[in-house]
């Protein structure tokens, strides 16, 4: 075994490792406890709801990683997402884990929620609510409930999702209480199970509140809500009864029109690569690779054999490497980091001797922005779907680069990637450095899906450069304190904030704070592309494209 294969070996293994460690959610003694209710867990309930034999794209599986220590932990943020395929149609589930704090809403609860509903607004893709929460977790009740991407907001997609005839299935499956009874009430169907719970306020605040005295069943239980309240459209005695009525209403929704893209679909065909995408790219951030070569063993092989890829401008702007291809028989156009040392050809007129200059493998200069940009209209112009292959360091800096129009050129990338109305699928494959992120279609810019691999790394510059930084910054300090650090403490200085930075920069710690959908090993990639694709294409509209002010 090679150094990078052992490498990545390692890192994959490690991955599973977390991994399993999330999915086991509270633990085993609250996962026995929900069996004791007669209770599925949430991800026993998603295995049994979706088709037999289907994939389940889970998101944000690593939502809350190393959160929330004082209290616990939350994993997963206490609630399961996913894409899966029932009754023959993809749809987005969410369903709540009460193994961990009763399912509980802590703040990245609802921002993952949140996103879940936002990529089903966006891709018009339906969804179904397995509700088990006990509400708000109150300690934390000041980060959860007033802001835009808090606890409310939930309801808001709730209303609009239903406003765009967006299917909606809710299901209550253990409790639903406070605020959160709004959120499967809103939805177009909704079922309950017998021994569940739906109300404002439970029976102890009821006492409080009003000196009244009821018991859970008589104030909000399923008979009361199926037979007096009217709330309850489909009263079921147990988890797989309330499933298998899912799965039969699921069925019974009418299909709209696809995205034109996926009209443009054709047979797919494998890779014309025999090589899997972590061979190509290295563990190690400083190792080049050509990022042809990724691409190829990603698309789909053209009719002659080789790779469908039509790349845009071989010969210019080589730091950004552009073109169309076939994804899974999807039309697609794909942006993607050179990490190359590329010897650029240098206008006549320069220095006199001088006709070529070296250009670093991830940065993006002012003629690769160019390019992208423009081939990013000429995507949206083809109705194309754009997947961005991020390992960036960031653009080119200096006083060349300034005196190029580094800072104009840069704009007008950024620009095309905002405005830009096609479908957008970002992959981190490693570096995702600075202003490097926002061009290559980082959060900020709301692809439609973000998925990074476990070589990934998230900063505002890369980890040599800000820790000598940071450190300059905390040498300032000392020194305006009167205090001049010896050599030892100089040392220790500097090691705790590479260790710092190097634990931020793990995508796990990005995908805790949900800056990507999901982490995902390489050679997974191309089949979770392709169901991103058909995601997307549940949505069949697209606006016009407008770019405003565009620079030139």
């Amino acid at each position: 075994m090679t150094k990078t294969a052992r490498a990545w070996d390692e890192a994959l293994s490690a991955l599973e490792r977390d991994r399993d460690t999330v999915q086991q959610g509270g633990g085993p003694a609250a996962i026995k406890r929900q069996h004791q209710k007669q209770r599925l867990t949430a991800r026993e309930r998603v295995a049994r709801l979706i088709d037999p034999g289907t994939p389940f794209d889970e998101l944000m599986t690593f939502a809350g990683w190393e959160l929330y220590p004082e209290v616990g932990g939350c994993p997963s943020g206490g609630t399961i997402t996913g894409v899966g395929t029932v009754a023959g149609r993809p749809w987005m589930i969410i369903a709540n884990d009460a193994t961990v704090k009763a399912g509980a809403f802590f703040p990245i609860t609802a921002k993952k929620v949140i996103r879940a509903q936002t990529i089903a607004l966006e891709n018009r893709l339906p969804v179904i609510y397995l509700v088990d929460s006990a509400g708000v977790y109150l300690p934390m009740q000041d980060e959860i409930f007033p802001d835009q991407d808090d606890f409310g907001r939930v309801f808001y997609l709730n209303a609009r999702l239903s406003a765009l005839g967006v299917p909606q299935i809710g299901s209550i499956m253990g409790n639903c209480v406070a605020g959160g009874a709004y959120l499967p009430v809103m939805c177009d169907t909704l079922i309950m199970t017998e021994g569940s719970g739906l109300y404002l306020a439970g029976p102890a605040l009821v006492k409080a509140a009003i000196g009244q005295t009821v018991d859970s069943e008589t104030l909000g239980g399923a008979t009361m809500h199926a037979d007096i309240s009217g709330t309850v459209d489909y009263r079921e005695p147990d988890d797989d009864a309330a499933l298998r009525r899912i799965r039969t209403l699921a069925g019974l929704y009418a299909r709209g029109d696809q995205a034109p893209y996926a009209r443009s679909r054709v047979e797919a065909r494998p890779p014309a690569s025999s090589r899997l995408p972590h061979e190509v790219v290295s563990l190690d951030s400083a190792a080049p690779y050509d990022t042809r070569e990724l691409i190829a063993a990603l698309v789909d092989a053209g009719e002659d054999g080789g790779s469908s890829f039509q790349e845009f401008k071989a010969s210019y702007g080589e730091t950004l490497v552009c073109g169309f291809a076939r994804l899974g028989g999807y039309p697609v156009g794909l942006v993607a980091n050179q990490r190359t040392v590329i010897r650029k050809q240098l206008k006549a007129g320069g220095i006199p001797g001088l006709n070529t200059r070296i250009e670093v493998g991830g940065v993006i200069y002012g003629d690769s922005a160019d390019k992208a940009a423009r081939f990013i209209l000429e995507a949206n112009q083809a109705g194309t779907p754009l997947i961005f292959l991020s390992d960036v360091t960031g653009f080119m800096v200096g006083r060349d680069s300034e005196q190029e129009g580094i800072i104009r050129r840069g704009a007008k990338l950024v620009n095309a990637v905002s405005n830009s109305v096609v479908p957008r699928l970002t992959v981190i494959v490693g570096g995702s450095f600075g202003a490097g992120n926002y061009a290559m279609s980082g959060k900020a810019y709301a692809p439609r899906f973000i998925y990074a691999w476990p070589s990934a790394k998230y900063a505002v510059m890369s980890g040599n450069a800000a820790a000598s930084t940071l450190l300059d910054i905390q040498l300032a300090a000392l020194r305006r304190a009167g205090h001049e650090p010896d050599d030892q403490e100089l040392q220790q200085l500097s090691q705790l904030i590479r260790d710092k930075y190097e634990h931020e920069l793990d995508p796990r710690y990005a995908a805790a704070r949900l800056w990507v959908d999901e982490l995902i090993v390489p050679q997974d990639t191309r089949e979770r592309l392709i169901r991103a694709l058909e995601v997307c294409a549940q949505n069949p509209q697209q606006d016009p494209l407008r770019v405003g002010v565009f620079q030139v």
